[in-house]
């Protein structure tokens, strides 16, 4: 409930009017009953048109403003209640952009998934229900408990027989729909989940022919989403005909009584016909009051699921030094130095890197080799700060990285990840998420280093073809190959490749390190690979073991001095090769 009042706060104005409205709605359904009571009571000759002229000018005056106070408490609900979900939804995704690695693998892709749509689309329904039942209903409750009261006291003691009965019905609904609400969202997380997992994983799935396997898996989790669906739909939908039996008994008990009234001469018929109809709206009151208070558990979950998003802690804070910042460490990155630095995982109980000591100066290409887990692409995601070190520092230009405004830090670095993501839209679009400003020529030059314009020119669209969700349409050198232009259009101080030469053949490889060299030549260059021949060229390689720095030296010198690193080259390198070297 906090997270709705604290978004409810940006639209009192709104809110106010809302509320306003609630009495234009209250006056129509409760005054003109009254008003048509006191005619049939009071009797309306024939003759007195003018009696009939003022009452009938009364009721279209009421409904009048009835109709007016209905149209806008519509309007104020469905605008407050979107434009909240909208700013919940936008608030939610900025702070998930700030989240470091370790926040998205604790809460899960899918899982932020479920509560930035369907969390919030909870959020959105309650909310709406709120602003057009739960302002109104305490309005037409007071006011209708208060006629049936003036009215007659005698049979209002029937109403006041029959509510504890829905309150504690609905006490105990809420109580139990709670955790079945629970139960369901957190089975809507599994089934998107699955479903995510299948269509990134379709082409493995068929490869393996494992189609039924995934089907029989997504159908389990989608049953035990329809169990605690149907377990709390039952629950909601077997309240509505247990309150009209309640108000049916209440109703019969009524007119049992009245009756004898009428008999008695204690009660009329006019004060009866307007008893039965704020009975008829207090009653209804109560029951849409009491749906609202039993639909509470499920958006209070989806509430505190969000909650749980927008209270935690990034573990990549922004300590920004009064006496250095990324934009007085100079106009262009000289060097980057990692000084001693050690590096555990969140959850991890050993470090993955232990006192790594190196320094990559601009103009220089260094170079990262090791074996698989040897924790090469850990070491170069602490330069753009997706992990901060747990010892040691990340120095540029004698700077710690921890010292830096996050954002302008990246300004300066180029990174291409191991697996090259690209978005849905046209491949200009994606080279341009590198630098959304980039000229027309900037765009070519930059695939023309990277080796893509000839794939690219022979696309029917050139640079305005379409790439579809998940770059399907393309190959994965070829993926590579834009992800690769995409960090040469952003012309940044720190190049930084996790091993993304990989889906290269030889040629385009050597071919593309060729035109590299006079494109970054004023920048700092860090490569991870796993071919040798790929970093052969390299002015410094770093060769890892089990987290620690095995050697440091050039490919010939590896070769003689290095055992692991010949190992490694041994595996891929002909013994001509190898000879010639040595």
């Amino acid at each position: 409930m906090r997270l709705m009042l604290s978004y409810l706060k940006r639209y009192k104005g709104l809110v106010f009017l809302n509320f306003i409205s609630v009495f234009g709605f209250a006056l129509t359904e409760l005054g003109i009953p009254t008003i048509i009571s006191k005619m049939v009571d009071g009797g309306v000759a024939s003759g007195d048109r003018e009696y009939l002229m003022k009452m009938g000018g009364l009721i279209a005056v009421i409904s009048i403003v009835g109709i007016l106070g209905t149209v806008v408490l519509g309007y104020c609900g469905a605008r407050i209640s979107t434009a909240v979900t909208c700013d919940i939804r936008n608030d939610l995704f900025e702070k998930v952009q700030s989240f470091s690695h370790r926040e998205m693998n604790q809460l899960g892709v899918s899982s932020l998934i479920t509560r930035t749509s369907n969390d919030a689309l909870q959020i959105m329904n309650f909310m709406n229900i709120i602003l057009r039942t739960a302002m109104l209903t305490p309005v037409m409750i007071v006011i209708s408990f208060t006629l049936i009261i003036m009215s007659s006291v005698r049979l209002s003691l029937v109403i006041a027989a029959t509510v504890p009965f829905i309150i504690l019905g609905v006490v105990l609904v809420a109580k139990i729909s709670g955790p079945i609400s629970e139960r369901q969202q957190t089975a809507l997380d599994g089934l998107n989940r699955i479903f995510r997992e299948n269509l990134t994983g379709i082409r493995v799935i068929r490869s393996f022919n494992n189609d039924a396997r995934e089907t029989e898996r997504f159908g389990e989790q989608n049953q035990e989403f329809t169990n605690q669906s149907r377990k709390l739909f039952t629950l909601m939908s077997s309240t509505e005909p247990l309150f009209f039996l309640l108000m049916n008994i209440a109703a019969i008990s009524i007119y049992f009584i009245a009756s004898q009234m009428i008999n008695q001469s204690t009660l009329q018929v006019g004060q009866l016909m307007a008893f039965m109809e704020y009975l008829f709206h207090a009653m209804f009151s109560v029951m849409l009051f009491c749906l609202v208070f039993m639909m509470y558990p499920r958006a209070n979950i989806s509430a505190k699921r969000i909650e749980v998003v927008m209270n935690m802690t990034p573990d990549i804070q922004d300590e920004i030094s009064e006496e250095k910042t990324v934009s007085d460490i100079g106009e262009h990155i000289e060097e980057v130095v990692f000084d001693h630095v050690d590096f555990c995982y969140p959850d991890g109980e050993e470090a993955v890197l232990k006192d790594i000591s190196f320094t990559a100066k601009a103009g220089e290409t260094l170079a990262i080799i090791g074996s698989t887990g040897s924790g090469k692409s850990t070491l170069i995601q602490l330069i753009p700060r997706f992990y901060d070190v747990t010892g040691g520092r990340v120095l540029i230009n004698g700077v710690d990285v921890r010292q830096m405004n996050s954002h302008e830090l990246r300004e300066h670095i180029g990174f291409v990840a191991q697996k090259a993501n690209l978005f849905s839209g046209t491949i200009e679009e994606n080279i341009r998420f590198g630098r959304e400003d980039a000229t027309d020529e900037e765009v070519r030059h930059a695939a023309e280093i990277a080796q893509a314009m000839d794939f690219i020119m022979d696309k029917p669209n050139g640079f305005q073809e379409k790439i579809v969700e998940g770059a399907g349409n393309l190959s994965g050198g070829q993926k590579q190959r834009l992800s690769i232009t995409r960090a040469l259009v952003r012309k940044p101080d720190i190049y930084i490749y996790d091993d993304s030469f990989s889906a290269l053949d030889m040629k385009t490889d050597a071919l593309l390190r060729q035109a590299l060299k006079s494109e970054v030549k004023n920048a700092v260059v860090i490569i991870v690979a796993q071919r040798v021949s790929t970093i052969m060229d390299a002015d410094q390689i770093l060769v890892l073991d089990e987290g620690r720095l095995a050697a440091v030296g050039r490919h010939k010198e590896l070769l003689k001095e290095c055992p692991l690193y010949y190992e490694i080259a041994a595996s891929q390198l002909s013994e001509e090769e190898l000879q010639n070297v040595r």
